[in-house]
This record gives structure tokens, sequence and C-alpha cells, in this order.
């Protein structure tokens, strides 16, 4: 078994309380759980946020030690085609629960990625063994699940994990590991991880493969990311009409921590906020910079688009229109 897999194993959830950041979501959860009886639901919302932790929770809730009998997960976007939810999701719909409780429970994980005619099926399998079986649909878009499902179902909407989850997940999980954090690691994860909680013990994890003694440079590091610090010195160079210096520290900055132009993009558009700049000017710069990114994605040289966005900083510092 690999160190991964002793990981999730160790942390397979089993108690609502496991789950933090979705008090709401929790509280409605478990009051359908304690009746016995729950609904079609669909869970959506980012990744990283609980979905698929959620709905083990509800199926250990529901059949306790035989939970693995009365349960199948699929990936979606592995499995995503009409005759998977023909022949596997059927034939594990029609049969009978093995425990008291009269059904049994299908996840599917990643549902907005099957195709429409899979989606059409699985209407139709929703309706025909409602008794013997109920769905809890993971998707991140719930825009691309069909209506005639999403009515079926009851929708629960996650959102991004706050600073103080991401905190008490890390704590928790570095008592457990008695590994040492310290004050601005915890930060750092937060920063980095973007209220993902996946990604944040990824990174745990990964750090504490270097040392039990985790501080934010070793994460900032694994992370591959850039410093929000050297980023902010590009802008400010930039700002005071100093292109030249604004260049070279920017190009210092992406082949020094190896990041992309994609990358950097995102967090010189955080960045703009933390400026001392006038709110109308914050403005304008951030829609330059989403020009930029789109002109990115198109297929431009990364590092001309970067330094026309560099331009438009300057023109801004100098009080010229962008």
């Amino acid at each position: 078994m690999s160190q991964s897999d002793i990981w999730t194993e160790k942390y397979r959830p089993g108690k609502f309380e496991e789950v933090v950041g979705q008090h709401e979501i929790i509280k409605r959860v478990s009051s359908l759980v304690q009746a016995l009886n729950i609904p079609h639901m669909m869970f959506a919302g980012p990744a990283g946020t609980g979905k698929s932790t959620l709905a083990l929770v509800v199926v250990k809730a529901l059949f306790g030690e035989k939970w693995k009998d009365n349960y199948l997960e699929l990936n979606a976007s592995d499995e995503r085609g009409i005759d998977v939810v023909r022949q596997k999701v059927k034939d594990f719909a029609r049969t009978k629960a093995l425990e008291n409780i009269p059904f049994k429970v299908i996840f599917l994980d990643e549902a907005d990625a099957l195709t429409r005619e899979a989606q059409q099926a699985l209407r139709r399998t929703m309706e025909n063994y409602t008794h013997t079986c109920r769905f809890i649909l993971s998707c991140n878009y719930s825009s691309n699940i069909i209506d005639p499902i999403q009515s079926r179902c009851v929708v629960f909407r996650f959102r991004l994990l706050e600073k103080k989850d991401i905190v008490e997940i890390v704590k928790r999980i570095s008592e457990r590991e008695k590994l040492k954090l310290t004050p601005d690691a915890a930060e750092t994860l937060y920063e980095v991880s973007e209220g993902d909680c996946r990604r944040a013990i990824n990174l745990i994890q990964a750090t504490a493969s270097i040392s039990p003694d985790i501080n934010s440079e070793m994460i900032n590091m694994i992370a591959a990311s850039a410093k929000p610090a050297g980023v902010r010195v590009v802008l400010d160079y930039a700002l005071a009409g100093d292109f030249i210096n604004a260049r070279d520290k920017l190009l210092e900055v992406m082949l020094k921590d190896s990041i992309s132009g994609t990358d950097l993009i995102k967090i010189i558009q955080k960045e703009i906020w933390n400026l001392q700049i006038e709110p109308e000017i914050k403005v304008r710069l951030t829609e330059k910079t989403g020009e930029a990114e789109f002109r990115m994605t198109e297929g431009s040289d990364e590092f001309v688009q970067l330094q026309a966005l560099l331009a438009s900083f300057v023109l801004a510092g100098q009080g010229k229109s962008t």
C-alpha cells in the first residue's frame, strides 16, 4: 500500500462533524439520514469542498459496517457513456439492500461529465428504481446536468472553504501526524489551496515527506507557486514607471519559480486589489488582465502578453488611460 493510500484510509470520513465549512448542508442532510429515508441528492460546487466526503458519511451513517455492500461509486469522468448506466448502474439499482434500509445508494462522482445520452438513460433509471435505490450525484457545474435529473434531486450547493475551515483541518491532521507548523504555514496553505481542502491536504502530505517541521517557504516550494511578494515588486516597479526593472523582475519570477504565464496572471489579478491605487484604476487593470489571459489561452506568447500587461500598469501609474 502506497503512502497516499495509507493517508486516504486513515482519514476516510465516518462522521458528519468531520465535514467542515458546510454547516447548513450538514444540518439538512443529517436530518434526512436520521429519518432513514433520503431522496435523490445532487452535491454541486467547487472541487475539494467535501462533496465526496459527505456522500461517504451518509452511506456509513445509514448502513454502518455493511456500507460497502450497499454502495456503488462510479466516476463519470472515466465511465461516462450510456453503457455504464445501462449495465453497471441498472444492475446494481435493481437489487435490494442487504440491511434494514430498503434501498441502496449509488454515488456518481463528476456527474457533469456524463454524456447527454447517458444522462437521459440515468433519468429513466432514477425513476424506475426509486424503491430500491437512491442516487447521489456530485458535480462542479450543475448547469451541465439536464433539467429532468435536477428536478428529481434535492440540490445542495457547496461553497469554497474559508480560512478558519482550512486551519481547523490542518490543525487536526498536524496533531494526528505529530507535525509542527509555523504560524504562517496555515496562512500559506489557505492562499495556495484557495479553499480547496483536497489540495491543502496533499500539500501537507508532500511537505511532511521532507520534514515534520513545516514552514511557509517549504509549502511554496512544493506548490511551485510564485510568492505574492515577488509579484508585488513587479507591479510596484511598473506603477512607478520603471518598465525595464518590472520586466526583468517578471522574467526572474517566471524562471526561478518555474511559473507559467497563465498561473502568474492569476496571481497578478489577485494582487491588483492590494495595490494603493484608485478603485477605478484597479477595475481597468483587472479588465486588462482578463484580456491578456484570454489571449494566452488562445495561443499567444505568454511573455509578450505579460509585457503588454506591464505596459498598462506603467500607463496607469502615470495617470494615462489604459
